[in-house]
């Protein structure tokens, strides 16, 4: 096929491990210097700048200066949704590259993929707010209804103004370690802010795990009650 989108670039990209840690630390949402992302990888810094360029070039990532540094992060939220998809076909065909660790069972629980709420508390917020009808699914594409936004203002939360953008506000993403689909979108980006405002939980410095304090999972649990 000589015409049509270039997947196999797109593959070939993502498909070297040093750029495949390098995109996976940033599916965290964060912005990472060179120096960050080589140390993550595990090259040097002058391969680890090689490996950046590729990708900005690819369109994966992109970059900003602040002062002398120079930052890098995910080129857009359908960057991260496909590097969370990736993850979730890798596994689910046995792809993974170590053993379950310590840190494991903090990200399967509760994790940022790219700017939202990802793990099983992700996915359990999602399957809350279909069951009790504040957003409706029609296979993948999900719609938030007159009662959802209702629930939502009383959170404080605009859904007027998230809806505004060009950016979907409810948007299902598969989620790696659940299997299943997690809330992403505007409303995804604009609940774990809340989450992190009110204090009811904060990111972990050493991986892309959301750590709840005590009253804040309760507070969680009890808006979002399992099904």
């Amino acid at each position: 096929m000589k015409e049509g989108p270039d997947i196999a670039r797109i593959g070939t990209l993502i498909g070297d491990p040093a750029r495949a840690n390098m995109l996976t630390v940033l599916s965290g949402g964060q912005a990472l210097t060179a120096t960050e992302l080589a140390q993550a990888a595990g090259v040097t810094l002058q391969t680890a700048s090689s490996h950046l360029s590729r990708l900005e070039d690819g369109g994966l990532i992109s970059q900003r200066k602040q002062g002398r540094h120079r930052y890098f992060t995910l080129a857009d939220a359908a960057t991260g949704a496909l590097i969370e998809t990736i993850m979730g076909f890798a596994a689910s065909r046995g792809h993974l590259r170590h053993r379950p660790g310590p840190k494991d069972p903090a990200l399967r629980k509760a994790r940022v993929c790219y700017d939202h709420l990802a793990g099983d508390y992700g996915v359990r917020m999602l399957d809350s707010f279909v069951a009790r009808g504040a957003i409706e699914t029609d296979g993948e594409n999900l719609t938030m209804t007159e009662e959802g936004r209702a629930e939502l203002g009383k959170l404080g939360i605009d859904v007027a103004s998230l809806a505004s953008g060009r950016r979907p506000l409810c948007k299902s993403c598969l989620d790696w370690s659940e299997r299943r689909s997690h809330l992403a979108g505007t409303l995804g980006k604009a609940l774990l802010s809340h989450f992190l405002k009110k204090g009811w939980a904060r990111r972990s410095g050493e991986s892309r795990a959301v750590l709840f304090t005590p009253d804040g999972e309760r507070k969680f649990l009890t808006l979002f009650p399992a099904d």
